[in-house]
């Protein structure tokens, strides 16, 4: 482990020590800098509203789905309903599609085959639950008793897990907003607290948007937002708006990263064969020749079929979706103007479009009004990890799901190819804004909308929620003031190493977390000279590992 470091400052005698399972962290201390501890907070109890995921169950009580295991949904198939479904999609309809292009028989059962399967767990045409499911029983007694609690008991603060506001993540963010105002109305009764803080993950940012547009700022003493997606996520948005890209280079690295962190269980050799695949070219020239040939009509046409039979019946994943993005998802999804489905879901259509209109549309002069209204602001934006291959930015540093340009509300980035420009960096330095500058030069943060109220994490993939983020967040949201990234001890930039739970402040030497090496020479060469030697090199690294592997075989 990285030797640690001891906290001194002419203010505090003691080392400030903030440890965790996720993470320990040391700064460099400063006369004025306020320490970011576990109970930071004696008068405003913090809610956390975490994002998708929570466990669905039936009205009976039966577990129906697990959003980390999907598989759940069709595990318990041993009839073979699941290869039925495919087969009955494939044939005849694929088939009379590619003889005969009509396509209409091949999307119509393609919804319906899967949308047999996930039946459970699907929203009806308005958007609403049809069946009684949603979260626990547990979850909601739970929800009910903190809106009688005062947590702050014996302990004499209120801590980072106090108030967890559970809700069922599918619905319209507007009525999960009805449910938090109950929730923080309750809670401001029962502790005598006139104000409380927010820290939401990922789609829980929608759901606190969307309480601010429909309740104001009133109760509120700050938010936090950690990986949030309200400015948009590119593989949703992207994907769902026609931006559809399978790159090879791309499907490789997310395998490495989700190999690396243990998610699955792939072999060097595995890998491997893998990346030969792609510098064969074999994948980007299926690629190319499908979009050249059926992509239209297999792949483009079959949005809307995929999208009504699993997530997209769910209004909170349209919060992903960028405005500029959105017209032509709802054109993808549900198709043109006057369209059966634009009838049929037309309730649904209606429940977007309210947070498309008075969320997602608005999001700068949005956050802007929380500023001025007095809400203190903390923003974590998260990078270090492949982008979900299927998108046309699966270039840009990312957190697996959303950018460092939109989960930061504006930073200007390089790719996952290159740093930023020398001259560019050159320039910021002149002006004064060399602070902003990562230490691997891939992040210039004096362009994010509130550049001192934002923070980065290199390493923390999206769904890993470190002590450290969360530390920042519960000092700034509970603060008697607005706090800056000079106020804390915290530094702008961090590297969490996954390996160690380690929290650390970045810098040139620590920078590089990343479990691959893009190369864009590599990846994409620019002629078929280049193309020939990259390829030789994975086939080389191929060879190697086939006989590591085999070599394991003998002796395992």
């Amino acid at each position: 482990m990285k030797k640690i470091r001891k906290l001194i400052s002419l203010c505090l005698a003691a080392a400030v020590l903030l440890t965790s399972g996720a993470g320990v962290f040391y700064a460099a201390a400063a006369e004025t800098k306020v320490p970011v501890t576990a109970n930071s907070s004696k008068d405003v109890p913090v809610i956390l509203i975490g994002g998708d995921g929570d466990i669905l169950y039936d009205k009976d009580g039966n577990e129906i789905f697990d959003i980390d295991h999907p598989e759940k949904l069709t595990q318990d198939s041993s009839d073979g309903s699941v290869k039925d479904a495919v087969i009955n999609v494939m044939q005849p309809f694929l088939l009379e599609g590619v003889l005969f292009n009509k396509w209409d028989n091949y999307y119509a059962n393609l919804e319906a085959e899967i949308a047999e399967l996930t039946a459970e767990v699907r929203l009806d045409g308005n958007g609403d639950v049809p069946n009684g499911s949603g979260i626990s029983l547990e979850h909601r007694q739970q929800v009910e008793a903190d809106k009688h609690a005062d947590r702050k008991g014996g302990k004499g603060y209120y801590g980072f897990f106090d108030y967890h506001f559970w809700y069922d993540w599918r619905l319209d963010p507007f009525e999960i907003a009805d449910q938090l105002h109950d929730y923080i109305e309750g809670i401001k009764e029962a502790t005598g607290c006139p104000k409380v803080g927010i820290v939401c993950r990922c789609v829980g940012s929608n759901v606190a948007l969307a309480y601010t547009v429909k309740y104001g700022t009133e109760s509120l003493q700050g938010i936090g937002f950690d990986g949030t997606g309200s400015n948009g996520g590119e593989f949703i948005s992207e994907a769902l708006s026609g931006k559809f890209r399978l790159d090879g280079s791309a499907v490789y690295r997310f395998l490495v990263d989700y190999t690396a962190l243990g998610s699955i269980n792939l072999s060097d050799f595995a890998l491997a064969s893998i990346d030969l695949l792609v510098k064969s070219g074999a994948v980007d020239g299926l690629t190319a020749t499908a979009r050249a040939t059926i992509y239209n009509r297999i792949v483009m046409g079959a949005t809307s079929a995929l999208a009504l039979s699993t997530l997209f019946t769910m209004p909170c994943y349209w919060g992903f979706v960028a405005p500029e993005d959105y017209d032509d998802a709802i054109r993808y999804v549900f198709g043109e103007e006057g369209s059966e489905k634009r009838t049929q879901y037309a309730g649904l259509i209606a429940k977007l479009d309210r947070y498309h209109n008075e969320v997602a549309a608005r999001i700068r002069p949005l956050m802007k009004g929380l500023h001025e209204d007095g809400v203190n602001l903390g923003i974590i934006s998260k990078y270090g990890f492949q982008m979900f291959p299927t998108c046309a930015s699966d270039d840009a540093i990312a957190d697996q799901y959303a950018s460092v340009r939109r989960s930061s509300f504006g930073a200007t980035t390089s790719t996952v190819y290159d740093t930023l420009p020398d001259a560019y960096v050159e320039a910021r330095i002149e002006q004064g804004k060399g602070e902003y500058i990562s230490p691997d030069r891939q992040i210039d943060a004096s362009t994010c909308l509130f550049p001192e109220y934002t923070w980065f994490t290199k390493g923390a993939r999206h769904g890993n929620w470190t002590y450290m983020e969360n530390a920042i967040l519960y000092t700034v949201v509970t603060g008697s003031r607005q706090y800056s990234v000079g106020d804390l001890d915290a530094a702008r930039f961090m590297v969490y190493h996954n390996d160690t739970g380690v929290m650390e402040p970045m810098t040139e030497e620590n920078c590089h977390t990343e479990y691959w090496l893009a190369e864009k020479e590599e990846d994409h060469p620019a002629d078929p000279f280049r193309r020939a030697i990259a390829f030789i090199r994975s086939f080389l690294n191929w060879i190697k590992e086939l006989f590591a592997a085999a070599r394991q075989k003998r002796e395992g």
